[in-house]
């Protein structure tokens, strides 16, 4: 069971994603919270699996909130995916930086933000298409990616897993895509990070597009 903690400061947004977290199987909503102290503190005392994160909230946004109940030893166990209306580039690198698994606007498809919950909750991070591009954008003025030659030292099917990493699929799409196992796409994707030298599939990102495999 999937445990998730809504935390949004609008009661409207929280109730449609209760109803539709709550009428899943395999997914349970454990608590709300209206502002980003109290995601901290729930997350704190109800441990869940995801929280699901507004960036704009009273007392503390939500990028501030990831920040804490990540580099919370008591919740540091929970994910965050945040869910904005607000998916520019230096909201996207806070959040990333801050801590946070996945970054997905806030009018993604019910059956795509569940598999984001599911996807984030099996330890994988997630992009949106506009999240990578902010991502993109942002990191080409300010530029730290692995240095696109390091391409050649992929085999062609590493390649291939880069660009589909680059084009924001999980691992269990890209496993799926490929006609691979789960577990073997894993292992694509940390082989590629080791090779390439980069810290996360963000970075992958960056260097993908610069190499011009997007």
């Amino acid at each position: 069971m999937i445990r998730v903690l809504l935390a949004d400061d609008q009661a409207l947004v929280r109730g449609a994603f209760a109803l539709l977290v709550s009428s899943t199987d395999g997914m349970e909503v454990v608590g709300e919270a209206g502002t980003g102290d109290e995601a901290v503190t729930l997350a704190r005392d109800l441990l869940p699996d995801v929280v699901l994160m507004d960036i704009r909230m009273p007392n503390m946004d939500g990028i501030e909130a990831t920040r804490q109940i990540v580099a919370d030893d008591r919740s540091s166990g929970s994910k965050v995916l945040i869910l904005t209306t607000f998916e520019t580039d230096i909201n996207v690198l806070r959040g990333l930086r801050a801590g946070a698994s996945g970054f997905l606007p806030k009018d993604t498809r019910p059956d795509a933000l569940l598999d984001a919950i599911r996807t984030v909750a099996a330890g994988e991070a997630l992009l949106s298409p506009g999240a990578t591009r902010a991502v993109i954008t942002r990191a080409l003025s300010h530029p730290d990616a692995p240095a696109p030659e390091r391409l050649a030292s992929l085999t062609a099917r590493e390649r291939e897993v880069l660009r589909l990493i680059a084009s924001g699929r999980s691992n269990r799409e890209i496993a799926h895509e490929l006609v691979v196992s789960p577990l073997t796409a894993k292992t694509h994707v940390s082989r590629i990070l080791a090779k390439m030298g980069a810290r996360d599939r963000v970075h992958l990102v960056i260097a993908a597009y610069e190499a011009g495999l997007l």
